[in-house]
C-alpha cells in the first residue's frame, strides 16, 4: 500500500525579504560594514594608490617610436599596410575625380534620380534641393571630398560588417567571440578611434577613411548577425527538407528572409560613417569636417554654419533615402522598372554631357550665397545683447557660468573628494542592484582599470560632465517623452525634429553651443544634452506606447485618474524602455562631452585631443582606453539584464 508523503512546509521570508531588491541592498549593507572601516584604516588618504598604478608611458612611448622609425622600411609596413594605404587613396581620388568630372549638375541629377527611383517625387525634389544648397553655400568641392570618402568607407564597412556578420549569424561560438568586442566598439567614442590609427598611417585620408570603417561596421555586423539568425525556423525547415545544401539554404532563404535588417545595416553604417568622416578631419580628412573644425579653432561661426549645413543636409537625405528603400523591400515592383531605371539613367548622362559641353562642370562663384559674414553680425549681437547683462534672466554666458559654479563643479570635486573605495563600493552595489553580480564584477573592474592606468581624477572630471548632462537630459526626456505618449498631435509635430537632430553628426552640435555660451565644460554639457535628448525622448515615448491597452481600461474602469494611470501603471510596466532610455542617454553623453574637448570640455576629452595634436600615444591611447572603461562602466551601471527586463523586476 503507497503512503503519501508530506514534503515539509516551506519557510517563507517575512515581509520584505521576499523582495530580491531588498535583500541585495540588506547585503550590501553588510558588505559595507565590514569593508569601509578595512579599507578606511588600510588607505585613509582616499586617492588611488600609486602601488596600484601602472606607468604605460614609456612602453607606450618605445612602440611608438619603433613604428615612425620602421613606418618607411618593416615589410609588414612596406607590403601590407603601405599597399593598404595606397589602395584607400587611389579609390577615394578616383570616386571624387568622378564626381568633379559629372559636374554638379550631373551630382545633383543622379541623386534626385536615386531618390525618386527609391522613395518617390518628393524626396527626389528634397535630394535635388538639398544638393544645391551645398553649391549655394559655397561648399560644393568640399561636399564631393566628403562624399568621396563616404562612398569608400560605406563599401568597405558593409563589406566588413557583412561577412563578420554572416559569421556571427552562423555560428554560435564566432557570435560569443564577437559580441564582447563589439560591444566595446559601439560604447568606445568616435574620437578614440583616431589616434591608432594615425601612428600607423599618419595623417590623411587612409586613416581617416580606415578610423571610419572601424566605426561604422559594428551596426552592420550586429543586424546581419540579427537578421540570420531570427529567420523563419519554419522556413528553413522546409527548404532543407527539399534536399538544400548549406551554401543553398543560405542563398536562398536565409539571406533573403534578412533583407530588412540587412538594409537597416545599411542605413545605421551610413549615418555613422558620415559622423566619423565629418570627426576624421582632425586628421586631415578634409571635406566639409576640415571646413567646421577650422572654423571652430577660429571661433568662426559663420564659416562652420556654412559647412555644417551640407554636413546636416548630407545626413538628412541618406537617411530619408535608406530609410524608404527598407520601408519598399520587399513591395510589388512597378511594370517596366528595369526600362524607367534606363531612361532616367540616359536623362543623367545627358545632363551631364550638357554641362560638360557648357563647361559647367564646377559650380558657379556668381551663384554662391555667403552666410558666413551675417552669421557672424548676428552672434555679435547676441554677444553684446545676449551674452551677458540681460536683466532679470541674465544671459548665456551666466547661465553658463552658473551651471559649472553650481552644478559641475560641486559634482567633480564631490567625486574626486570620495575614496577611490568608496566609488568602487558605488558602482557594485549600482550594478549589482541593477543586473547580476557578473554585471558588477564587470563594472568594478572597469572603473578599478581607469586607476591602474594612472588618470584616476580626470576621469572623474569627465565623469562629473556626464552625470550632469545626463540629469539634465532625463529631466527634459522624460517629460517631452511623457506628452509625446498622451498627445498624438505632439508626437506627430515632435516626429521631424527629432529625425533631423538624431541624424546630424556629433560635430555639428558644437557649432551653436559655441555660438551661445562660449568655450568651456558647460558649452561641451550643453552639446551632449541636445544631441542624447531626441533617444531619450524616443525611447520613452515608444515604451509608454507599448503599454498594454487592457491594462490601462481596467485601471480606468476602477476609477484611476490620468495622473494616476501614468503613476501606478503606465510608469510600472515601461520600466524596461526607461532603463534603455537611461542607458541610451549616458553613452550617447559620454560621447560628445569626450568631443567637448574640442571646445574647452577637458578631462579625458582633452587629453584625447592633445594625443592626437601632439602625435602623444600615450597620452592619447591612456586617455582612450579610459573612455572606453568608463563607457563599460557605465552601460553595465545602467542596462538590466534580459532576464529583469522581461520580469520588469
Amino acid at each position: 500500500m503507497a503512503t503519501i508523503t508530506a514534503n515539509p512546509p516551506r519557510l517563507g521570508l517575512p515581509g520584505l525579504l521576499r523582495n530580491r531588491t531588498v535583500r541585495k541592498l540588506l547585503l550590501l549593507a553588510v558588505a559595507a560594514a565590514v569593508l569601509v572601516p578595512l579599507a578606511d584604516a588600510r588607505w585613509a588618504s582616499g586617492t588611488w594608490p600609486s602601488a596600484l598604478t601602472v606607468d604605460l608611458s614609456e612602453p607606450l612611448a618605445r612602440a611608438s617610436d619603433w613604428i615612425i622609425d620602421n613606418r618607411d622600411s618593416h615589410p609588414l609596413f612596406l607590403y601590407f599596410f603601405g599597399h593598404v594605404s595606397n589602395v584607400v587613396v587611389i579609390a577615394v581620388r578616383a570616386v571624387y575625380l568622378a564626381l568633379l568630372a559629372v559636374g554638379w549638375a550631373g551630382v545633383t541629377a543622379l541623386g534626385a534620380l536615386v531618390a525618386w527611383r527609391v522613395a518617390g517625387v518628393r524626396l527626389a525634389l528634397g535630394t535635388a534641393v538639398a544638393f544645391l544648397a551645398c553649391g549655394l553655400l559655397g561648399m560644393w568641392v568640399p561636399t564631393m571630398q566628403t562624399l568621396a570618402l563616404m562612398v569608400v568607407a560605406v563599401l568597405a564597412s558593409i563589406v566588413v560588417g557583412a561577412l563578420l556578420g554572416l559569421a556571427a549569424g552562423l555560428s554560435d561560438r564566432m557570435d560569443r567571440a564577437l559580441r564582447p568586442v563589439l560591444d566595446t566598439m559601439q560604447v568606445l567614442p568616435a574620437f578614440a578611434y583616431l589616434l591608432p590609427v594615425v601612428l600607423v598611417f599618419g595623417i590623411g585620408v587612409p586613416a581617416a577613411v580606415l578610423a571610419t570603417v572601424v566605426y561604422a561596421a559594428p551596426p552592420m555586423a550586429r543586424l546581419t548577425s540579427l537578421g540570420l539568425r531570427g529567420a523563419d525556423r519554419e522556413v528553413l525547415e522546409a527548404v532543407e527538407s527539399l534536399g538544400a545544401t548549406a551554401r543553398q539554404r543560405l542563398l536562398t532563404a536565409r539571406i533573403p528572409l534578412a533583407r530588412k535588417e540587412l538594409l537597416l545595416g545599411v542605413n545605421q553604417t551610413i549615418m555613422m560613417a558620415l559622423s566619423m568622416a565629418v570627426i576624421a578631419a582632425v586628421i586631415g580628412a578634409g571635406g566639409l569636417g576640415d571646413r567646421v573644425y577650422q572654423a571652430l579653432a577660429s571661433v568662426d561661426v559663420g564659416a562652420a554654419l556654412a559647412a555644417g549645413i551640407p554636413i546636416v543636409l548630407l545626413a538628412v537625405v541618406l537617411d530619408r533615402v535608406t530609410g524608404a528603400a527598407g520601408e519598399r523591400l520587399g513591395a510589388e515592383t512597378e511594370p517596366h522598372s528595369g526600362r524607367a531605371w534606363l531612361y532616367a539613367l540616359a536623362g543623367v548622362v545627358a545632363v551631364a554631357v550638357a554641362g560638360r559641353l557648357a563647361g559647367r562642370l564646377d559650380w558657379p562663384d556668381a551663384w554662391v550665397v555667403g552666410i558666413a559674414e551675417p552669421v557672424n553680425r548676428a552672434v555679435d549681437w547676441m554677444t553684446a545683447h545676449l551674452y551677458s547683462g540681460v536683466p532679470v534672466v541674465g544671459g548665456t554666458a551666466d547661465w553658463a557660468g552658473h551651471f559649472t559654479t553650481w552644478v559641475l563643479d560641486p559634482v567633480r570635486d564631490g567625486l574626486q573628494g570620495l575614496p577611490w573605495w568608496a566609488v568602487l563600493l558605488i558602482v557594485a552595489a549600482l550594478a549589482w542592484v541593477i543586473g547580476t553580480w557578473r554585471t558588477a564584477l564587470t563594472a568594478v573592474l572597469a572603473m578599478a582599470a581607469i586607476g591602474v592606468l594612472g588618470v584616476w581624477k580626470p576621469s572623474l572630471d569627465t565623469l562629473s560632465q556626464v552625470l550632469a548632462a545626463v540629469a539634465v537630459t532625463l529631466v527634459a526626456g522624460f517629460a517631452v517623452g511623457i506628452a509625446a505618449a498622451r498627445s498624438d498631435r505632439l508626437e506627430r509635430a515632435l516626429r521631424p525634429v527629432l529625425d533631423v537632430f538624431q541624424t546630424m553628426p556629433q560635430f555639428v552640435y558644437l557649432i551653436p553651443v559655441v555660438a551661445l555660451f562660449g568655450v568651456g565644460r558647460a558649452p561641451a554639457v550643453a552639446a551632449a544634452i541636445v544631441y542624447a535628448l531626441p533617444a531619450v525622448v524616443r525611447i520613452t515615448t515608444q515604451g509608454l506606447r507599448q503599454v498594454d491597452p487592457a491594462a490601462l481600461e481596467a485601471s480606468g474602469s476602477l476609477g484611476a485618474t490620468s495622473w494616476q494611470q501614468l503613476r501606478q501603471v503606465q510608469l510600472p510596466l515601461a520600466r524596461p524602455a526607461l532603463l534603455l532610455a537611461v542607458n541610451q542617454g549616458l553613452v550617447l553623453v559620454l560621447a560628445v562631452v569626450v568631443i567637448g574637448g574640442l571646445v574647452g570640455g577637458g578631462a579625458l576629452g582633452y587629453d584625447v585631443v592633445f594625443g592626437l595634436a601632439q602625435g602623444d600615444l600615450a597620452t592619447g591611447l591612456v586617455a582612450g582606453a579610459a573612455i572606453v572603461c568608463l563607457g563599460l562602466m557605465l552601460d553595465r551601471v545602467t542596462q538590466p539584464t534580459e532576464r529583469r527586463a522581461r520580469k520588469g523586476a
